[in-house]
């Protein structure tokens, strides 16, 4: 077992009804009564939490921020940055998913920074955020555990990049977390949260053997039960039980708990965030897409642990298991309605392989992976494997 250290700050408040103690989280986080409520599209007014919550924050002075996008874009958040230090805001209230909860990761950090925050997400040496403004979320959408971590990913459509900040900062005081507001979900956001925290779990469990059986077990368990609430979400996500069960499976996904004492990859995560980037292929759909191609290419890393997935998660038996554990992978993604091919998404790419290896070479980005070996030629071959 590896060693490791973990804290995590954030309170959970799960389950329905339990908007009404709110206020009483938000006036123990902060002195301050200016809040920004921050959001995305239309949504969350749709389905009539907007105003529910603004009901509770009566008694807070609210400036409301909406039109944070999926993939939250760094012009848009600098506006929203822009209003907080304009209303000297105290606190910052997320309502939505992991895209509305990173961006204000990124407005808590950027408010009080000295200096482009750009540089700080581009990683210039030095440059970091070294203070936040405290802020908590209301949950809309399982997939990516941004409400009880402290990491972010902003886009920056007009550079054609994306990039990633966090650090202790960068927990919310709480989160909220409602599973009735899975039945509102599109089957398409439902499929890619699935797919999200699948893939937050591969990425910690397909490396190599470890002695922390415990942490391995875990990860097996939300992938098992992914697997097996998946059809019920899908076609009834009215469903409490399935929507609790996803939500909480997204949320241990990526907490902090599965990469305890365990080597990690995310090299699936790296060069997924370039697809959407340079296409615009949601985020959960460039990891279908670049899963299975990573897994073929560094097959003998990671036959060991395909095998003890295949056999512990999937039931295989036989003398392939690795190999079909892959194609199991694929095949679930596929069951979930998402394509796991480049060109399924865009005919434009076909110089895709190597503008991504290019940009891992401008970054230094030579060696990844849970055993640091992922190699330049490699990327290029997973992505061109994956057209």
């Amino acid at each position: 077992m590896l060693n490791f250290e973990i804290q995590n700050p954030t309170k959970i408040i799960f389950g329905k009804d339990q908007l009404s103690k709110l206020s009483t989280y938000i006036t123990s986080a902060t002195a301050s009564t200016k809040i920004l409520l921050a959001y995305g599209g239309g949504s969350v007014e749709k389905i009539g939490l907007l105003d529910k919550i603004r009901t509770e924050l009566a008694s807070f002075e609210v400036i409301e921020f909406g039109g944070i996008e999926a993939n939250p874009e760094f012009d848009t958040l600098m506006q929203a940055v822009e209003v907080c230090r304009s209303q000297h805001i105290g606190f910052i209230l997320a309502v939505g998913g992991g895209s509305v909860i990173d961006g204000v990761k990124f407005i808590s950090g950027a408010v009080n920074y000295d200096g482009d925050p750009w540089e700080v997400l581009m990683r210039e040496e030095g440059k970091m955020f070294t203070t936040a403004v405290p802020f908590g979320s209301i949950l809309t959408l399982p997939a990516t555990g941004s409400e009880a971590n402290s990491g972010a990913v902003i886009s920056r459509s007009s550079l054609k990049e994306k990039r990633t900040m966090g650090g202790p900062l960068f927990f919310p005081v709480f989160s909220f977390l409602d599973p009735t507001v899975v039945a509102s979900i599109p089957t398409r956001q439902l499929a890619n949260g699935i797919t999200d925290a699948f893939m937050h779990t591969l990425e910690q469990y397909i490396t190599y053997p470890t002695g922390n059986r415990l942490q391995e077990r875990e990860a097996e368990a939300v992938l098992a039960t992914l697997i097996e609430i998946a059809p019920t979400v899908l076609e009834k996500p009215s469903d409490y039980e399935a929507a609790a069960n996803l939500m909480w499976c997204a949320n241990h996904a990526l907490n902090g708990n599965l990469r305890c004492g365990v080597p990690t990859d995310w090299s699936t995560h790296m060069i997924g965030h370039e697809l959407t980037a340079l296409y615009g292929i949601d985020h959960a759909q460039s990891l279908a897409i670049i899963c299975p191609r990573l897994f073929e290419v560094k097959f003998e890393n990671k036959k060991e642990k395909l095998e003890q997935y295949g056999k512990r998660v999937w039931n295989l038996k036989g003398d392939n298991i690795a190999r079909e554990a892959i194609a199991k992978t694929e095949e679930f993604f596929q069951s979930l309605g998402i394509r796991t091919k480049i060109s399924d998404y865009t005919n434009d790419a076909t110089d895709a392989a190597a503008i991504i290896r290019a940009r891992f070479a401008e970054r230094n980005w030579i060696a990844m992976g849970e055993r640091q070996d992922l190699t330049l030629d490699e990327v290029q071959t997973i992505v061109e494997n994956a057209l």
